[in-house]
């Protein structure tokens, strides 16, 4: 799995570098497919329930899910990627949120906010805690500062399967759900918008935006419990 998560941080590293104005997410999607293959490994969105494509590309009010095409990213946009990868078998699983060129400054918070709700997630997902843990430390952390959290989409089980259990919500009670064990791989992903938490599925079956139409941004990484504490598989240091 780590070989699986290491292309797929190799990968997003090459697109956060291609993603300016003037690209098309389509082209970000062939970038993606040729850099996932070079590196050995195979695409692990494109088929799955008949997705599309090889990556996810979500602009400004979409939250996840959302289909590469011929859309050119514009100076202002908030740009989430999402990207897997299998190798030899195993998944590895992870988003970013871009913010391209100059973007309010509540903009650049909520993705930066959004990431560091993540790290607070990953940090408490030791051995003998529980998904419960995970969930309330992304809580808290976004409440606190006024964020909406996304309910209906949340973070999973990742191995031989890109998604498995335990479902991972971004929201919960501490002290409840799965306690954690060595070895547990699991996909890690916050959903935070400036306004509210409700959704709507776009005509095309999968773009997921805000049902208010508030901005969003999207974080995601796998990672393993361990004894030395939670590895990041999809960062080729093992931190997030």
């Amino acid at each position: 799995m780590r070989k699986a998560g290491h292309i797929v941080a190799s990968v997003l590293d090459v697109l956060k570098d291609a993603s300016k104005p003037g690209i098309t997410t389509a082209i970000l999607d062939e970038i993606a497919r040729k850099e996932i293959v070079s590196l050995g490994g195979k695409p692990s969105f494109i088929g799955y329930m008949d997705y599309p494509a090889h990556i996810c590309t979500s602009f400004n009010e979409e939250i996840v899910h959302g289909i590469p095409s011929n859309r050119k990213i514009e100076e202002g946009d908030v740009l989430s990627i999402d990207c897997g990868a299998i190798y030899q078998g195993y998944h590895g699983d992870a988003a970013i949120s871009l913010c391209i060129g100059d973007v309010p400054d509540e903009t650049s918070k909520l993705v930066e906010d959004t990431r560091l709700s993540m790290v607070k997630g990953i940090e408490s997902s030791l051995i003998g805690n529980r998904i419960g843990d995970i969930s309330n430390a992304i809580q808290v952390y976004a409440e606190k500062r006024g964020y909406g959290i996304i309910r209906e989409y949340v973070g999973h089980g990742i191995g031989t399967e890109m998604h498995q259990e335990p479902s991972v919500p971004n929201y919960g009670s501490s002290g409840k759900g799965l306690i954690l064990s060595s070895g547990l791989t699991i996909a890690i992903e916050p959903m935070l918008t400036l306004g509210g938490w409700q959704t709507n599925v776009s005509d095309d079956k999968w773009t997921v935006s805000t049902k208010d139409g508030s901005i969003s941004a999207h974080w995601e990484h796998s990672i393993v419990v361990s004894r030395d504490g939670p590895e990041v598989l999809t960062s080729l240091t093992g931190r997030p």
